[in-house]
Protein backbone atom coordinates (compact mmCIF):
# COMPACT_ATOMS: atom_id res chain seq x y z
CA UNK A 1 0.00 0.00 0.00
CA UNK A 2 1.31 3.48 -1.17
CA UNK A 3 0.47 5.29 1.67
CA UNK A 4 1.90 7.41 4.41
CA UNK A 5 0.13 7.52 7.98
CA UNK A 6 1.30 9.58 11.25
CA UNK A 7 -0.45 10.17 14.47
CA UNK A 8 0.36 12.36 16.66
CA UNK A 9 -0.90 11.80 20.24
CA UNK A 10 -0.36 13.66 23.94
CA UNK A 11 1.22 10.55 25.72
CA UNK A 12 2.46 6.93 25.81
CA UNK A 13 -0.64 4.72 25.37
CA UNK A 14 -2.70 6.94 23.18
CA UNK A 15 -1.17 5.29 20.86
CA UNK A 16 -2.61 2.33 21.67
CA UNK A 17 -6.02 3.23 22.86
CA UNK A 18 -6.83 5.89 20.57
CA UNK A 19 -5.25 4.22 17.12
CA UNK A 20 -3.86 1.26 17.60
CA UNK A 21 -6.86 -0.96 15.48
CA UNK A 22 -5.60 1.76 12.50
CA UNK A 23 -1.75 1.74 12.82
CA UNK A 24 -1.85 -2.20 13.06
CA UNK A 25 -4.08 -2.75 10.30
CA UNK A 26 -2.98 0.23 7.91
CA UNK A 27 1.07 -1.86 8.56
CA UNK A 28 -0.39 -5.25 8.14
CA UNK A 29 -1.07 -3.78 4.16
CA UNK A 30 2.16 -2.46 3.49
CA UNK A 31 1.32 1.28 4.67
CA UNK A 32 4.39 3.51 6.31
CA UNK A 33 3.27 4.18 9.49
CA UNK A 34 4.58 6.40 12.50
CA UNK A 35 3.86 7.96 15.87
CA UNK A 36 4.60 11.48 17.34
CA UNK A 37 4.17 11.30 21.25
CA UNK A 38 3.85 14.82 22.75
CA UNK A 39 5.03 14.48 26.43
CA UNK A 40 7.68 12.29 28.46
CA UNK A 41 11.31 12.34 27.64
CA UNK A 42 13.31 9.53 26.14
CA UNK A 43 14.67 7.17 29.14
CA UNK A 44 11.82 7.88 30.98
CA UNK A 45 9.74 3.93 31.80
CA UNK A 46 7.22 5.26 29.70
CA UNK A 47 9.05 6.04 27.08
CA UNK A 48 10.22 2.13 26.72
CA UNK A 49 6.85 1.23 27.06
CA UNK A 50 5.52 3.34 24.10
CA UNK A 51 8.48 1.43 22.66
CA UNK A 52 7.54 -1.91 22.81
CA UNK A 53 3.88 -1.13 21.83
CA UNK A 54 5.20 0.74 18.84
CA UNK A 55 6.55 -2.05 18.28
CA UNK A 56 3.63 -4.65 18.58
CA UNK A 57 1.85 -2.40 16.11
CA UNK A 58 4.61 -1.81 13.74
CA UNK A 59 4.80 1.58 13.53
CA UNK A 60 8.32 2.28 13.92
CA UNK A 61 10.71 3.51 16.67
CA UNK A 62 9.67 6.35 19.30
CA UNK A 63 9.23 10.38 18.17
CA UNK A 64 9.31 12.17 21.34
CA UNK A 65 8.81 15.87 21.99
CA UNK A 66 10.30 15.62 24.97
CA UNK A 67 7.86 18.24 26.90
CA UNK A 68 6.00 17.55 30.11
CA UNK A 69 2.53 16.29 31.06
CA UNK A 70 0.26 18.50 32.44
CA UNK A 71 0.15 17.08 35.55
CA UNK A 72 3.40 14.84 35.93
CA UNK A 73 6.61 16.97 35.77
CA UNK A 74 8.88 13.95 36.48
CA UNK A 75 7.41 12.79 33.10
CA UNK A 76 10.37 15.28 31.69
CA UNK A 77 12.77 16.48 34.02
CA UNK A 78 13.64 20.22 33.18
CA UNK A 79 11.11 20.52 30.19
CA UNK A 80 8.23 22.71 30.18
CA UNK A 81 4.50 20.98 30.27
CA UNK A 82 3.46 20.67 26.65
CA UNK A 83 0.30 23.09 27.34
CA UNK A 84 2.78 25.79 28.15
CA UNK A 85 5.18 26.07 25.53
CA UNK A 86 4.54 28.69 23.06
CA UNK A 87 2.47 27.59 19.91
CA UNK A 88 5.63 28.58 17.15
CA UNK A 89 7.89 26.53 19.06
CA UNK A 90 5.91 23.20 19.24
CA UNK A 91 4.06 23.28 15.92
CA UNK A 92 7.82 23.70 14.41
CA UNK A 93 9.15 20.70 16.22
CA UNK A 94 6.19 18.69 15.05
CA UNK A 95 6.66 20.03 11.78
CA UNK A 96 10.24 19.09 11.51
CA UNK A 97 8.52 15.15 11.95
CA UNK A 98 5.58 15.89 9.22
CA UNK A 99 8.53 16.59 7.01
CA UNK A 100 10.66 13.41 7.92
CA UNK A 101 7.61 11.05 7.47
CA UNK A 102 5.89 13.00 5.02
CA UNK A 103 2.63 11.42 5.27
CA UNK A 104 -0.65 11.74 3.13
CA UNK A 105 -3.05 12.07 6.25
CA UNK A 106 -2.31 12.92 9.81
CA UNK A 107 -4.12 11.69 12.89
CA UNK A 108 -4.73 12.71 16.56
CA UNK A 109 -7.76 13.40 18.62
CA UNK A 110 -11.30 16.03 18.09
CA UNK A 111 -11.59 19.10 19.23
CA UNK A 112 -12.73 17.92 22.85
CA UNK A 113 -9.41 16.02 22.81
CA UNK A 114 -11.56 12.48 23.07
CA UNK A 115 -12.79 13.55 26.95
CA UNK A 116 -11.36 16.67 27.72
CA UNK A 117 -7.68 16.31 28.72
CA UNK A 118 -5.79 19.76 28.34
CA UNK A 119 -2.54 17.52 26.77
CA UNK A 120 -5.22 15.70 24.27
CA UNK A 121 -6.89 19.17 23.34
CA UNK A 122 -3.50 20.67 22.61
CA UNK A 123 -2.17 18.09 20.95
CA UNK A 124 -5.29 18.79 18.50
CA UNK A 125 -4.30 22.23 18.04
CA UNK A 126 -1.03 22.20 17.56
CA UNK A 127 -1.28 19.36 14.71
CA UNK A 128 -3.65 20.87 12.92
CA UNK A 129 -1.56 23.91 12.97
CA UNK A 130 1.49 21.77 12.23
CA UNK A 131 -0.51 20.03 9.42
CA UNK A 132 -0.90 23.17 8.04
CA UNK A 133 2.44 25.00 8.55
CA UNK A 134 4.22 22.16 6.94
CA UNK A 135 2.94 22.47 3.39
CA UNK A 136 4.56 25.87 3.27
CA UNK A 137 8.08 26.64 2.29
CA UNK A 138 7.93 30.21 4.18
CA UNK A 139 7.43 28.54 7.39
CA UNK A 140 10.34 26.48 9.32
CA UNK A 141 12.63 26.86 6.48
CA UNK A 142 15.07 25.12 8.43
CA UNK A 143 12.71 22.08 9.56
CA UNK A 144 12.83 20.17 5.88
CA UNK A 145 11.41 20.47 2.74
CA UNK A 146 7.71 21.12 2.42
CA UNK A 147 4.86 18.73 2.69
CA UNK A 148 1.63 18.89 2.34
CA UNK A 149 -0.68 16.02 4.13
CA UNK A 150 -4.10 15.54 2.13
CA UNK A 151 -6.13 15.11 5.04
CA UNK A 152 -5.78 14.72 9.09
CA UNK A 153 -8.35 12.63 11.23
CA UNK A 154 -9.82 13.20 14.30
CA UNK A 155 -9.85 9.86 16.63
CA UNK A 156 -13.85 10.26 17.70
CA UNK A 157 -17.12 8.37 18.70
CA UNK A 158 -20.02 8.65 17.34
CA UNK A 159 -22.54 10.14 19.66
CA UNK A 160 -25.29 6.83 19.38
CA UNK A 161 -22.27 4.46 20.48
CA UNK A 162 -21.20 6.76 23.26
CA UNK A 163 -25.21 6.97 24.71
CA UNK A 164 -25.75 3.62 24.19
CA UNK A 165 -22.45 2.38 25.96
CA UNK A 166 -23.65 4.50 28.74
CA UNK A 167 -26.87 3.24 29.19
CA UNK A 168 -25.05 -0.56 29.20
CA UNK A 169 -22.02 0.58 31.49
CA UNK A 170 -24.70 2.66 34.14
CA UNK A 171 -28.50 1.19 33.45
CA UNK A 172 -29.80 4.55 32.53
CA UNK A 173 -29.58 6.56 29.50
CA UNK A 174 -27.13 10.22 30.24
CA UNK A 175 -29.07 12.74 32.51
CA UNK A 176 -29.90 16.18 30.54
CA UNK A 177 -26.96 18.21 30.36
CA UNK A 178 -24.65 15.61 30.62
CA UNK A 179 -21.19 16.41 28.85
CA UNK A 180 -21.03 13.41 26.51
CA UNK A 181 -17.85 12.36 24.35
CA UNK A 182 -18.07 12.28 20.39
CA UNK A 183 -19.76 13.92 18.17
CA UNK A 184 -23.06 13.65 16.05
CA UNK A 185 -23.00 10.83 14.12
CA UNK A 186 -23.59 12.43 10.54
CA UNK A 187 -20.09 13.86 11.18
CA UNK A 188 -18.18 10.72 11.11
CA UNK A 189 -16.04 10.51 7.98
CA UNK A 190 -14.63 7.09 8.51
CA UNK A 191 -15.53 4.02 10.28
CA UNK A 192 -12.55 1.80 10.53
CA UNK A 193 -13.84 -2.22 11.97
CA UNK A 194 -10.48 -3.23 13.50
CA UNK A 195 -11.71 -6.36 15.05
CA UNK A 196 -9.28 -8.37 13.21
CA UNK A 197 -6.60 -6.36 15.01
CA UNK A 198 -7.98 -6.13 18.49
CA UNK A 199 -5.94 -9.00 19.96
CA UNK A 200 -2.62 -6.70 18.67
CA UNK A 201 -4.55 -3.52 20.13
CA UNK A 202 -5.08 -4.86 23.40
CA UNK A 203 -1.26 -6.42 23.44
CA UNK A 204 -0.47 -2.93 23.18
CA UNK A 205 -1.86 -0.89 25.36
CA UNK A 206 -0.91 -3.68 27.91
CA UNK A 207 2.93 -2.73 27.11
CA UNK A 208 2.38 -0.24 29.38
CA UNK A 209 2.97 -1.62 32.38
CA UNK A 210 2.88 1.40 34.68
CA UNK A 211 -0.34 2.46 33.19
CA UNK A 212 -2.07 -0.82 33.54
CA UNK A 213 -1.06 -0.97 37.24
CA UNK A 214 -2.15 2.64 37.75
CA UNK A 215 -5.45 1.62 36.81
CA UNK A 216 -7.30 4.73 35.01
CA UNK A 217 -8.61 3.97 31.53
CA UNK A 218 -7.30 0.11 31.19
CA UNK A 219 -9.29 -0.69 34.30
CA UNK A 220 -12.28 1.05 32.33
CA UNK A 221 -11.61 -0.73 29.84
CA UNK A 222 -11.55 -4.14 31.32
CA UNK A 223 -14.59 -3.55 33.77
CA UNK A 224 -16.64 -2.66 30.77
CA UNK A 225 -19.16 -5.76 29.61
CA UNK A 226 -17.46 -7.69 27.31
CA UNK A 227 -19.62 -6.48 24.41
CA UNK A 228 -18.96 -2.75 25.27
CA UNK A 229 -15.34 -3.55 25.57
CA UNK A 230 -15.34 -5.92 22.12
CA UNK A 231 -17.08 -2.40 20.43
CA UNK A 232 -14.32 -0.62 21.64
CA UNK A 233 -11.33 -2.27 20.72
CA UNK A 234 -12.56 -3.62 17.30
CA UNK A 235 -13.61 0.00 15.80
CA UNK A 236 -12.18 3.11 15.52
CA UNK A 237 -14.08 6.58 14.23
CA UNK A 238 -12.78 9.78 12.43
CA UNK A 239 -13.81 13.01 11.43
CA UNK A 240 -12.01 14.37 8.40
CA UNK A 241 -10.63 18.03 8.32
CA UNK A 242 -9.48 17.99 4.43
CA UNK A 243 -6.43 19.82 2.84
CA UNK A 244 -8.49 19.03 -0.89
CA UNK A 245 -11.77 20.12 -2.34
CA UNK A 246 -12.97 16.18 -1.52
CA UNK A 247 -15.28 17.16 1.67
CA UNK A 248 -15.98 13.78 2.65
CA UNK A 249 -14.19 10.16 2.65
CA UNK A 250 -14.62 7.00 2.93
CA UNK A 251 -11.45 5.15 3.90
CA UNK A 252 -8.06 6.62 5.12
CA UNK A 253 -6.87 6.69 1.60
CA UNK A 254 -9.16 9.09 0.45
Amino acid sequence: MDLGLLCVHAHPDDEAIWTGGTLARYADAGARTAVVTCTWAAGTGRAGELERSLEILGAGGPRLLGYADAGKPDSAPGAPRFVDVPLEESVGRLVEHIRQVRPDVVLTYDGYGGYGHPDHVHAHRVTLAAAEAAGYDQLYPGAGDPWRPRAVYLATFPRSVVVAGWEEVFGAPPEPGQTMLGVPDGEIAVHLDVAAWAERKWAAMHAHESEVERGASMTLLTSLPERARAQLLGNEWYRRVSFTAQPTATSLEA
